[in-house]
């Protein structure tokens, strides 16, 4: 009886001793990344605004005329899950960068990687994923209203970031917001950002980070699930995700040969004037007119209720489109083939922009019917959501029952009803008004267009509906 009171004693004390173990390092499997005293393990990177302990919260203080200020760990993380607390004066902006890196050969140092945002502004961006010093915004939360509704301003506020293999998924107060595939990078640091400032009443603005923790082990079996209701969007190249191959999604492309398309007027592929070269089919150049060189290409198949994306780079002052609902039997003389169009086009340099009516002929509207705007999120004007010429762009159409949408990297600009009156009324006033029925036919092929300047593509995918 002695010996197992003993024992029993020894157990309670060794379970005691274990539990305040994995309380201090957050609990099981969970390291704790700030303890409290000091910033070891830390690093500052880039700026110059300052960092302060205050009890158990890591304070950044904001800094006029100093560039973005970054405290990175000093370890790379791989896949893991990380969880902190954050709370953010509403006049500044942060973020939390992930798999993150400063190297010497990249913009003299510059940190660059994924970004989980930080936004009390009125655009309700936190939990969105952007890809700093980069390729800018890769998840917005104009595609996720519901996450938009889940940071509290003024409070506290819990960040849970899973960076499991190519997925990362982020949780604000237990709402999801970002799913994201992408394999642009898998390890680097993690750390804690205070955004730079261009106004005097801005400076001493505060962001506090507080429990700080991250675990690498397990991380399957203690991953969240996925909201279903919370789209994902995938960045890899001519592949498609494992949910994208569940949901029936489909490359058009194939990233290497002419299979499934050919030229709007011809029998077979255009011999010269389109190139495919590392995953990449490019329209090349020749005189800026329309399908006066090698001519539009079309899909051999036909489609009528689908979700169209693909990913488009343009050449400076470059004029093409992305064409649905084709009918190449209507139109066998000189210009592109007939269809409702996306318009790509560099609103700068290229004098259609100013055509038209109030813009319906600048990049990702409705060419000559509808023009673009952020129809989710007001506050980021199209010209915000452009990534800019030499950088790839992804394009989204949308077409169900007569409803089409345009999405321009991940923001929805055009909105209509393909059966309405309003639309019969706006093709009338238009260059297609001699078309009959234009835009209202059952089915039709997908055009990428040839206007006689160098536009590339890649990723073209189809799910139909």
């Amino acid at each position: 009886m002695i010996f197992m009171k003993k024992a029993f004693v020894i157990l309670v004390i060794g379970t005691c001793i274990l539990q305040t173990a994995m309380a201090q390092n957050g609990g099981e499997g969970w390291v704790q990344l700030f303890n409290g005293k000091n910033l070891n393990g830390w690093k500052k990177l880039n700026g110059d605004a300052e960092y302060k302990i205050e009890g158990n919260t890591i304070t950044g203080y904001s800094k006029l005329n100093t560039p973005n200020t970054f405290l990175a760990t000093e370890k790379n993380y791989r896949d893991f899950i990380f969880e902190v607390e954050v709370k953010v004066d509403n006049q500044l902006n942060s973020g939390i960068q992930i798999r993150s890196n400063s190297l010497k050969d990249y913009r003299d140092g510059r940190v660059h990687g994924y970004q989980v945002e930080i936004d009390p502004s009125p655009r309700a961006y936190s939990g969105g994923l952007y890809d700093e010093a980069r390729r800018g915004w890769l998840y917005p939360l104009g595609i996720n209203p519901k996450g938009r509704k889940a940071f509290r301003p003024g409070g506290w506020n819990q960040y849970r970031i899973e960076a499991i293999g190519n997925h990362i998924r982020t949780w604000v107060n237990g709402i999801m917001c970002t799913n994201l595939v992408d394999d642009k990078t898998a390890e680097g640091f993690i750390a804690l950002q205070v955004h730079s400032i261009g106004k005097k009443e801005q400076e001493g603005t505060q962001v506090k980070w507080r429990n700080i923790r991250i675990k690498t082990e397990n991380l399957e079996e203690e991953a969240w699930p996925v909201d279903p209701e919370v789209t994902e969007v995938s960045y890899l190249v001519n592949e498609l995700s494992a949910k994208e191959k569940r949901q029936g999604w489909r490359l058009l492309w194939d990233g290497k040969t002419a299979h499934g398309w050919k030229g709007a007027k011809l029998d077979g592929f255009p011999r010269s004037g389109w190139a495919m070269k590392d995953g990449i089919l490019s329209v090349l150049a020749t005189d800026g007119g329309e399908s006066t060189g090698p001519g539009d290409i079309i899909t051999e198949d036909q489609f009528s209720n689908f979700v169209l994306e693909l990913e488009f780079m343009m050449t400076e002052g470059a004029n093409s489109g992305i064409k649905y609902f084709v009918d190449p039997e209507i139109n066998k003389g000189p210009g592109s083939a007939i269809g409702c169009e996306f318009q790509i086009l560099d609103d700068n340099k290229h004098p259609d922009a100013k055509k038209g009516v109030k813009g319906n002929r600048t990049l990702a509207s409705l060419y000559d019917l509808i023009a673009a705007e952020n129809l989710n999120v007001p506050q980021v004007p199209k010209s915000r959501i452009f990534k800019g010429i030499g950088k790839w762009n992804k394009a989204r159409i949308v077409s169900h029952k007569g409803k089409v949408e345009h999405w321009l990297n991940n923001e929805k600009v055009v909105s209509y009803d393909r059966w309405s009156q309003t639309f019969k009324a706006l093709v009338n006033y238009s260059k297609y008004k001699n078309w009959p029925e234009f835009g209202r036919w059952p089915q039709g092929h997908i055009l990428l267009q040839d206007h006689g300047n160098t536009v590339h593509f890649r990723s073209i995918k189809i799910k139909e509906l």
